[in-house]
Formats: structure tokens, sequence, C-alpha cells
């Protein structure tokens, strides 16, 4: 079973707008999944995360 096949999209969407003060933008991806060497589970923040980890000032070029 692949890591994506563990979260049910919908279900995860619920989750995160059910929140009075939340919107759909709170459900965004904010991390992608590939399969790294050896067959390895990757995960990477997602370029269209609005929240990243890390200080917010720092420059990350």
């Amino acid at each position: 079973m692949s890591p994506e096949e563990l979260v049910d999209p919908d279900a995860r969407r619920e989750e995160l707008t059910r929140a009075p003060k939340s919107d759909p933008e709170d459900a965004a991806p904010r991390v992608t999944l590939s399969e790294g060497e050896g067959g390895a589970t990757r995960i990477d923040v997602a370029d269209t995360a609005v929240v990243r980890p890390g200080r917010p000032h720092d420059d990350l070029d």
C-alpha cells in the first residue's frame, strides 16, 4: 500500500476545514511523496505549501 492510499483525501479535507475560521486553502497539500532510493518513501515540502518549515525570514536560495 502506498503512502497516498493511507489517507482518504476527502476525510483529510473535512478534518482540516471543520474549524469555524478555516478556509479551503487549509486543506491544500503541504508535502509531496515519491519513491526514493531503495524503495524508501521520500517526503518533500510541496512547492505550493503556504506554511513551510524553518525560520520565516531565512533566505531559501
